[in-house]
This record gives C-alpha cells, structure tokens and sequence, in this order.
C-alpha cells in the first residue's frame, strides 16, 4: 500500500522523464472515448431518455404512487409524485386533497411525542425538492399552496433547550411545539423556514431564505430574517416573483 502511494506520488511530481511519461498517458487514457457518430448517438440520447421517462411512469404508477396514498387517511385523485416516494417518519395522519404535485425527496415527520400529529394537505398543492414539514401538532396548507425547494416547516425542535436534558436524549417539550397554517394561495420560495405556532395568510408570498417567526397577514410579500412584511399584494400589480 505503501509503495502504491509512493509510486503515485512520484508520478505526479514529475520530476522524471518516466513520471511524466506516464502522467500524461494517464490523462489522457482517462479522457478517452469513442467519437461521436453524427446522428447515431444523438438518436441514442433520446432513446435513452424516451426509455428512462418510460420506466419512471411505470414505477410512479404501478409502485411509488400506491405505496405513498397507503399511508394517507383518504387516497385522493389525481396526485402526481416525481422522483420517488416522501419519506414520512413517526405516527403522522396523513391528508391530502386532489390534483397535488408532491416531490420524492421530501420528507414529512412527525413528533413521536404528540398526540396524533396532523398534516392537512389541501387541493392543488406544490411541495418541492428536499422542503421538510415537520408536525408537531398540526400543519395545514390550503388550497393552492406553493412550496418550493428546500423549505422548511418547523413544527417542532426534536430537543429541549435544556443542555442536561438534552445530553440524556429527552423529548423536546409541548411548549417548544405549535401548529402551522398555510392559507390558501400562499407561495413560499426556496429555502424559506416557518417556525411552529405560525399563520401565513391567505395570498402571501415569502421571498427565498427567510425565517418566519410571526404570523403574517394576508396578501403581503414578505422577507427576511426574521421575515418582515415588505409591501402589500392586495392591488393587483405584474408578478415578478419574490
């Protein structure tokens, strides 16, 4: 192994006519390839996402899809799941409305402590890429909520404050834990956190990376850290997006 290392080490110095010898034959052996065959590999590229896209409506149909609604209290029509199936940890009840888009790569937990933790998921809902909805109580999204990527909804820490309680692996406390409430029509942008006894309401965008702390009122564009309301959304003004 020893020699091994040494042998490579000497061969990237190059010091030696031999090292760089065989240096550059390495290189260029590791950048390698067939040529491209005008037409050929072209048709063989989209060959190959014809088939990939093929397999992954067979799997969401005949696998991902069925598995997710076993675990929810009312199969609703029409959702739509891309990349996988959500990851959901804990005793959470599950409700979800039609015509929902949901990621693969979210995951939905729920407080091991409470007592039926809630998600309520209404109509025409967007949950995006690696976005976390942690329940501690409850979460409700109302119809027409947008999350986007990498959010997270923090119902719950997981751990006390306190240091010792902590250092002995004990559950966070009630009082560290609240309810979420996403209005109908709220859009959160990538990246946005929205810490637990939170009300959004309806209509409201948040910008990305901010960390709601408060409630915020209905139809406003919100931002920041702590978010703060930045201008009303109540006249009709072009979308540019937060």
């Amino acid at each position: 192994m020893t020699d091994a290392l040494s042998l490579r080490q000497w061969v990237k110095a190059r010091r030696h006519p031999v090292a760089r010898l065989l240096h550059a034959g390495f290189h260029t052996l590791r950048a390698s390839r067939l040529p491209v065959v005008p037409g050929l590999h072209a048709a063989l590229y989209r060959a190959r996402l014809g088939g990939l896209g093929l397999w992954q409506a067979m799997r969401r149909m005949l696998w991902d899809t069925p598995l997710f609604l076993s675990q929810t209290r009312n199969p609703p029509s029409r959702l739509y799941l891309y990349g996988g199936i959500p990851l959901i940890l804990g005793p959470l009840r599950l409700t979800i409305g039609e015509d929902c888009r949901i990621s693969g790569q979210v995951t939905l937990t729920a407080r091991p402590s409470s007592r039926e933790p809630m998600l309520v998921v209404g109509k025409n809902c967007d949950i995006g890429w690696q976005t976390t909805i942690a329940v501690g109580t409850r979460v409700v999204l109302g119809d027409n909520v947008r999350i986007a990527g990498r959010a997270f909804l923090a119902g719950y820490p997981g751990h006390p404050l306190d240091a010792e309680a902590r250092a002995l692996g004990l559950p966070d406390q009630d009082s560290q834990c609240g309810d979420i409430i996403l209005e109908p029509d709220v859009w959160l942008a990538t990246g946005v956190t929205v810490n637990a006894g939170v009300r959004i309401g309806r209509g409201t965008v948040v910008a990305a990376g901010s960390v709601v702390t408060k409630d915020l009122p209905p139809r406003v564009l919100a931002g920041g850290v702590p978010a703060r309301v930045i201008r009303s959304l109540a006249d009709k003004e072009p979308d540019h997006g937060p």
